[in-house]
């Protein structure tokens, strides 16, 4: 079997990438929380963008047809990824 490996320093291949992106990972920042690939020496990362900008993300197809739903799942994501604030009464 012939792999080509995206990040070196993981040992994360094109395949493994392309199936965090169709389980729902449409940005390196999700691939590398799925799989740590960009986080080293972040040589890959733009690697890994142009494997998600040649429709690695089933997401970002539904997102360019404007599909509502895929919307409101990326607008979730960003919510559960942002830092939480937090704010003391005074």
């Amino acid at each position: 079997m012939n792999r080509v490996y995206v990040c070196s320093c993981f040992g994360i291949t094109e395949t493994q990438v392309r199936e965090h992106a169709a389980a729902g990972a449409c940005t390196p920042r999700q691939i590398a929380s799925a799989s740590k690939a960009g986080t080293d020496c972040g040589s890959c990362v733009r690697r890994i963008q142009s494997l998600l900008g040649r429709g690695g993300c089933p997401r970002r197809e539904l997102l360019d047809q404007g599909s509502p739903t895929a919307l409101s799942e990326v607008l979730a994501d960003i919510a559960d990824s942002a830092p939480a604030v937090h704010s003391e009464a005074a």
